[in-house]
C-alpha cells in the first residue's frame, strides 16, 4: 500500500452562503491524499498500474468550477465520492477542503474541512 498526495491545487469556484460569495467567488485550495495499493506500479514503472493523479485533479476541478453549493462539507464529500467512484485502484480517500477568504470578521488564516471515505466502508 501506499499513499499519493496531492496539495494545494487552487481553482476559483463561486460557493458559499453569502451572496457576495457567489458573485465575486474566491480561491479554493485542495489538499488530497489517495491510499491504493503501489507495488505493481514501483514494479512495472507503468503509469497504467497507478492513479493518474492529473486525471484526479481533473475532477476535482470539475466539482469546483460546478454549480455552486453552500457549504465547503458539500464540496469536501461531493470530491471524495467522485474520487471513490472514477478511480477503482483508490482504496481510501481524504480531502481537506480549504478556504482562506472566508468571511470571517476576525484575523485568521484559514478554514478548512476535511473527510475521509474508504471504498469498503462505503460499499463501493
Amino acid at each position: 500500500m501506499g499513499t499519493i498526495s496531492l496539495t494545494g491545487l487552487r481553482v476559483r469556484g463561486y460557493h458559499g452562503v453569502l451572496e457576495h460569495e457567489r458573485a465575486t467567488g474566491q480561491t479554493f485550495l485542495v489538499d488530497l491524499e489517495l491510499d491504493l495499493d503501489i507495488d505493481q506500479a514501483a514494479a512495472t514503472d507503468d503509469v497504467a498500474a497507478t492513479v493518474n493523479y492529473a486525471e484526479v485533479a481533473a475532477v476535482v476541478e470539475n466539482i469546483i468550477t460546478g454549480p455552486p453549493v453552500n457549504l465547503i462539507e458539500t464540496l469536501a464529500v461531493t470530491m471524495a465520492d467522485s474520487i471513490l467512484t472514477e478511480f477503482s485502484r483508490i482504496t481510501s480517500v481524504r480531502v481537506t477542503v480549504n478556504k482562506p477568504q472566508a468571511p470571517i470578521p476576525a484575523d485568521f488564516a484559514n478554514v478548512a474541512v476535511t473527510v475521509s471515505r474508504d471504498r469498503i466502508a462505503a460499499g463501493r
